[in-house]
């Protein structure tokens, strides 16, 4: 062998013979335990998911030991979700830019201190600050949590495997919710709903210094920072002038300059979006097409879902005076129907196309809502859980094919953004239903916690619920393609009716 030629092979053994650096180490053993890593993006998800629908079954009492009225029971829900709906789309470009590993333990670490907060609270500001970081931690801690299952299941089969068991988690942290909350909220007390995420947040923490492996997006979207400053203030306006614009006055002064702002919001974050090389929200994907039919039909399903969820929970409580255990397993029906159904839906939209299962779907959530309103609070519990039942199919026919329709609608390079924008509209929608129906009910109901008059509020914010999901199903209908097939992939389940599985190329850069 020539001289050159060895020196050249004796380089090449050297560098091969190099021991790996800690960095390397590090995602080697990640990838040896890809199973603990889905472990603990799973944990971390499981965390948000419990959080959604306890909270409402400690709503009771939370008011009666930090006192307030009706609105600061929505404030306690709005808190969290206005927080994670303005950080959804800014968290996934983050964690895209600088470490999905890192986002992901910079979330759960923030949603674990935020947890405590609310553990500890002993007023009302103090609940709400804990529910602010709750909600910034589940923002930053999310979004990352599939693109983290893509690097460590590089495969198709095992990715499919490990995405089926994330949506398994998603729809099980849901359904467990209800059970879950009731159960410490009567044992141990409202504050306990907060204490269980510390074991779950920590070990999920831990499990992902070691088997989690960072990754980046090399043409990952610079931040959009004006974008989210202007968004974030547009929806905490919105949703505070849907709160408390009763308590202050429609036309007083406090609440004019608050829509004014919120306008002027509005109006810069558009400009703003349309002049931005790197948009938050580019404005030219949600003017026209299935995109926004989507993020309408989303819109309106998390409105009267969680208005829902908000509601029901006082009517069982204030006014069945049932336990928050009891409560919680009266609601149970819903997320358990709508877990089971879920997986099955992929084969009908297959079949038929997402414009029958989006609009039949969205007609019944309708049509559980109007028969729940018209019995009343007071009615047989077996009607009642026959209108949840009813709601939890029809959540199950939309709330696959909704994202599936949304990312069908774009490139396949954009399928993740369009992803977030479904779920962004879902969490708007989350937002003003428990904003705009807990202040319906307080108006009508004349703040009244139980009696006829709270009956009769609650009668009339359900149909406002109601009325949400028939005009769904009206731009369903209307808006949504008939193509067939397009629109879900049958190994997709959806995942929750406020987290979904973003699909398309994921472009993959290991942390060096």
């Amino acid at each position: 062998m020539p001289t050159g030629d060895r020196e050249k092979d004796g380089q090449h053994q050297t560098s091969r013979a190099a021991p790996p650096g800690p960095g390397a180490r590090l995602t080697a053993a990640a990838a040896s335990r890809p199973g603990i890593t889905l472990l603990a993006t799973c944990l971390g998800l499981f965390l948000g998911q419990v959080d959604t629908t306890a909270i409402n079954l400690a709503l009771p009492a939370i008011h009666r030991d930090l006192s307030g009225g009706i609105s600061s029971m929505q404030w306690v829900v709005d808190a969290y979700n206005v927080t994670f709906a303005a950080l959804l789309l800014t968290g996934g470009t983050l964690g895209d830019r600088f470490g999905r590993r890192r986002l992901f333990r910079i979330g759960v670490t923030v949603f674990v201190l935020g947890s405590l907060l609310c553990a500890l609270a002993v007023n009302l500001p103090m609940l709400l600050a804990g529910r602010v970081m709750q909600g910034m931690g589940s923002g930053m801690m999310l979004p990352q949590s599939l693109a983290i299952l893509a690097t460590a299941f590089p495969e198709r089969r095992e990715r499919n495997r490990a995405m089926a068991a994330w949506s398994i988690v998603a729809g099980s942290g849901l359904a467990a919710g209800p059970t879950l909350g009731g159960l410490l909220v009567q044992t141990l007390g409202w504050n306990s709903i907060f204490w269980v995420n510390l074991p779950i947040g920590l070990t999920a923490l831990v499990l992902s210094f070691r088997h989690v492996p960072e990754s980046r997006n090399p043409q990952a979207r610079s931040l959009d920072l004006p974008g989210q400053l202007l968004a974030a203030v547009t929806l905490g306006l919105l949703t505070f002038i849907a709160v408390d614009g009763h308590n202050l006055g429609w036309l007083s002064v406090s609440t004019l300059l608050c829509a004014a702002v919120c306008v002027a919001c509005l109006l810069g974050f558009l400009w703003t979006e349309s002049r931005s090389p790197s948009p938050m929200v580019p404005l030219h994907l949600i003017r026209r097409g299935q995109l926004p039919v989507a993020s309408i039909v989303a819109m309106c399903m998390t409105f009267g879902m969680y208005g829902l969820f908000m509601l029901i929970s006082l009517a069982f409580q204030q006014e069945r005076g049932t336990s928050a255990l009891v409560a919680g397993l009266e609601m149970l029906p819903l997320p358990v129907v709508f877990t089971l159904l879920s997986p099955t839906v992929g084969k009908m939209v297959n079949r038929h196309g997402p414009r029958l299962p989006m609009t039949a779907g969205m007609l019944l959530m309708g049509l559980g809502l109007l028969i729940y309103a018209v019995v009343g609070a007071d009615a047989n519990l077996a009607v009642i859980e026959l209108a949840f039942v009813i709601v939890g199919i029809g959540l199950a026919l939309n709330t696959g094919p909704v994202v599936g329709v949304a990312v069908s609608a774009v490139p396949g390079e954009l399928a993740g953004l369009a992803s977030g924008i479904a779920n962004l509209s879902r969490m708007l929608g989350a937002t003003l239903g428990v904003a705009v129906q807990g202040t319906v009910l307080a108006i009508v109901g004349h703040n009244a916690s139980h009696g006829p008059e709270f009956v009769h509020g609650l009668r009339v914010a359900i149909l406002v619920g109601c009325a949400a999901e028939f005009l769904g199903a009206v731009v369903a209908f209307y808006g949504v393609n008939r193509t067939k097939g397009s629109a879900a992939e049958p190994a997709a389940p959806a995942a929750s009716p406020t987290v979904s599985r973003p699909t398309g190329a994921l472009k993959e850069s290991p942390a060096k």
